[in-house]
């Protein structure tokens, strides 16, 4: 039997992620090694990321940090007494043939991350913890056809693990789930989030069963998803290939499968581990950590401004549009810009204008970043604020005023307007006499005006902004233009 696309009618897809957040800290969990992605293999190590006999680990208190903000972040409940335990298992790339991890006493419990569902409807993934431990090396498998390479650089890197719920239905909200993951981490400045660095990788925990149903199907886990895009295609995949073999009468097993993107498919790599093949016990040489309520509000003073809550004051207080709100708060650096605008332009939505539009296309032509943007939010706003009041046109401050204001950052919108003759000219005897020029040179256009073909009046203002410079004032112009053709 071969897949119908009907048969996605009669199931439903549970789903749990696991994230993984490799922890921008100067150095290793447990041990001084530096690590920068990039480097040579097999230099970023030492005695005890390679596990040497007698080489102890040290407890790295920026982790903790980093743990407990962004349980603060999520809502977590912060666990107040916590040990670390060996995780153990062979693999090429674990040096120890353990990881240390955390077992019974995650950093972290509960919490949620708010997304959009299917339907664009605020939904809650709840999580069941956030633990941490420290990352394995890497194997390299397509650099040499007979052997595999490994390089332990990576050995030792404190991870953070952020394991879900099983609350997300659909790949697409997976999608959302790991974009909303992505942009926190990344306000939070604990992981830059490149999954194609491996900074933030995820498996996905799939089964499917009857709509309807209360009862789970067999769990099959996918991992080596190196992109969100790629998370959304295996999740797809996986979902088809488990209805169709329930359709098939076959046996799903408890498995860990791997996702090929060139021939978009899963491959079984394994069966699934139980948590007794990994002979947990506790880890000897780390003490237990306890985590006061005091230490956990002095972290909260050093948390930055949230997406969520930027985007609740965003389409609440400011009244912006939820596109306008989403696109602000994408980014942390857009944010942060569009914060410090609007304490000097009380038009929030020219303001939003401003930066989603003009600003992002020159950030776009140039390749660059906000941070490398030579104007300061306070002189966008003055010039959103003299287009308000009247002293030049929309058009002269994009055409004109803007590029300027990025050769020459030192001045101000008003300086440069004043410099180049480019305040308006409200002055309606000044005006009308650009109007009459403008008839003079234009005779059989006003005669087809008085015809009846009331929409040369476009055609008449455009001819006004050429003669005035941009200088004439749109309002005043358009007013003097109809009174004097109807005359």
């Amino acid at each position: 039997m071969e897949f119908n696309e009907s048969l996605l009618e009669k199931y439903e897809a549970v789903i749990g992620l696991e994230v993984h957040i490799q922890l921008n800290t100067v150095t290793k969990a447990y041990s001084s090694d530096r690590y920068n992605y990039g480097d040579p293999p097999n230099t970023d190590v030492s005695v005890i990321s390679l596990g040497h006999p007698g080489a102890l680990p040290r407890f790295n208190k920026q982790v903790m940090n980093f743990a407990v903000k962004l349980g603060v972040a999520l809502d977590c409940k912060i666990t107040e007494k916590m040990n670390f335990a060996r995780k153990n298992y062979f693999y090429p790339d674990l040096p120890k043939g353990y990881q240390i991890t955390q077992d019974k006493t995650p950093i972290c419990t509960g919490g949620s991350i708010k997304i959009k569902d299917d339907s664009g409807q605020d939904k809650k993934i709840k999580l069941t913890r956030i633990h941490w431990e420290e990352d394995a090396g890497k194997s390299i498998h397509d650099l040499d056809p007979f052997n595999t390479l490994v390089d332990l650089n990576r050995a030792g890197v404190p991870l953070l693990e952020i394991v879900s719920e099983p609350d997300i239905k659909t790949s697409e909200e997976a999608y959302n789930y790991l974009y909303e993951v992505r942009k926190l981490v990344r306000y939070l400045e604990i992981c830059n989030g490149n999954m194609e660095e491996g900074s933030l990788r995820c498996d996905a925990n799939i089964s499917v069963m009857p709509k309807g149903s209360t009862t789970f199907g067999t769990k099959v886990e996918v991992k080596n998803m190196n992109s969100m895009r790629n998370v959304q295609k295996a999740i797809e995949f996986e979902i088809r290939r488990q209805i169709l073999a329930n359709e098939n009468g076959e046996e799903i097993k408890q498995e860990t499968r791997a996702y090929d993107a060139l021939k978009n498919r899963t491959l079984s790599m394994r069966s699934k581990e139980s948590d007794n093949d990994y002979r947990y016990f506790p880890e000897p040489d780390l003490p237990i950590i306890r985590v006061s309520q005091e230490y956990v509000n002095e972290v909260k003073k050093t948390m930055p401004p949230l997406p969520d809550a930027l985007y609740q004051k965003f389409t609440g207080e400011l009244q912006l549009s939820d596109y306008d709100s989403r696109i602000l708060t994408d980014s942390k650096e857009v944010a942060l810009y569009f914060e410090e605008l609007i304490q000097h332009s009380k038009n929030y939505k020219s303001c939003a204008n401003w930066l989603i539009g003009d600003i992002k296309s020159y950030l776009n032509e140039k390749a660059i970043d906000l941070e490398e943007f030579p104007v300061q939010p306070k002189s966008v706003a003055e010039l959103v604020n003299i287009i308000d009041d009247g002293k030049i046109s929309n058009s002269v401050a994009k055409q004109k005023i803007f590029p300027e204001m990025i050769a020459s950052p030192e001045k101000s919108p008003l300086e440069i307007a004043q410099e180049n003759n480019l305040i308006q000219d409200s002055n309606e005897d000044s005006i009308k006499d650009y109007i009459l020029q403008v008839f003079e040179n234009n005779p059989s256009e006003v005669e087809r005006y008085k015809g009846g073909e009331k929409q040369l009046v476009g055609f008449f203002m455009g001819q006004l902004m050429k003669v005035s410079g941009g200088k004439a004032d749109p309002k005043s112009a358009n007013k003097l233009i109809r009174e004097l053709l109807e005359q």
